[in-house]
């Protein structure tokens, strides 16, 4: 028995060992992180303040859009996919070439930055609207008109309900892409998280790096899990698959 402990004292001794050093590094490059509070805030709200103005930009048009989309039949059927075909390209643009793209139209600055996170926050909006709205059951459609339903009453009272939910799913995808997306907004006067991430790399200053990058990817994940909060308090019980 005394030897079993002995073997387990010794054990804990040396992970002691292990993560005590670990740990120290840790704190150290927490305390060098610390030094840029000021400059994390201000950058955040700058980053989220495009992100948000891009965000919402880019609802007030995708959703229309996709409802356009889902609609779209005869000779309408070619502008669609032509429409469709337009996002799908210039989603598939990388996003710095679309930031420089954007600067030599609008110039340095916040607007081509937001320009930019627009178009990147369209695609998955557009899509998901327009697959919510066409797995709507068509039992569904068919009972409401059935009622006496006009198309548009059809379209906010049973399909936008009905699809409020993939529609939900296509925004947080599409607004935790964009905050990954903003410090790129930096490249092209922007301002954002950008500034201490890429000066981190120019400078070789790991710290000053970690404190763009860090922020970045918790602002992406809190923005995920709000909008995702939004979804469970909006979207009706009946409608909501995950419940």
């Amino acid at each position: 028995m005394n030897t079993c402990k002995k073997a387990l004292f010794s054990r804990c001794v040396a992970l002691a060992a292990c993560i005590a050093p670990a740990l120290a590094r840790a704190d150290n490059l927490l305390a060098s992180i610390g030094q840029y509070r000021g400059d994390i805030v201000y950058q955040s709200i700058q980053q989220m303040t495009m992100v948000a103005i891009a965000g919402g930009l880019a609802i007030v048009v995708a959703v229309p859009l996709g409802i356009y989309l889902s609609r779209a039949s005869g000779k309408h059927a070619r502008v669609a996919q032509a429409v469709l075909q337009t996002i799908n390209v210039g989603q598939a643009v990388p996003k710095l070439a679309l930031l420089a793209l954007a600067m030599s139209v609008l110039g340095i600055g916040r607007w081509p930055s937001i320009f930019g996170l627009w178009v990147a926050t369209l695609l998955p909006i557009v899509l998901n609207t327009l697959e919510g709205l066409r797995a709507v059951p068509p039992a569904l459609i068919e009972a409401a008109t059935g009622m006496g339903m006009t198309p548009t009453q059809i379209l906010l009272r049973v399909e936008l309900p009905n699809a409020l939910y993939v529609i939900f799913a296509g925004i947080r995808t599409a607004l935790a892409i964009t905050v990954g997306t903003a410090p790129l907004a930096f490249l092209v006067g922007g301002g954002g998280l950008g500034e201490l991430i890429f000066t981190g790399i120019d400078m070789n200053d790991f710290s000053m790096l970690l404190a763009g990058a860090i922020p970045t990817a918790l602002l992406a994940i809190l923005t995920d899990l709000l909008v995702g909060q939004m979804q469970a308090h909006l979207v009706s019980r009946g409608v909501n698959p995950q419940r």
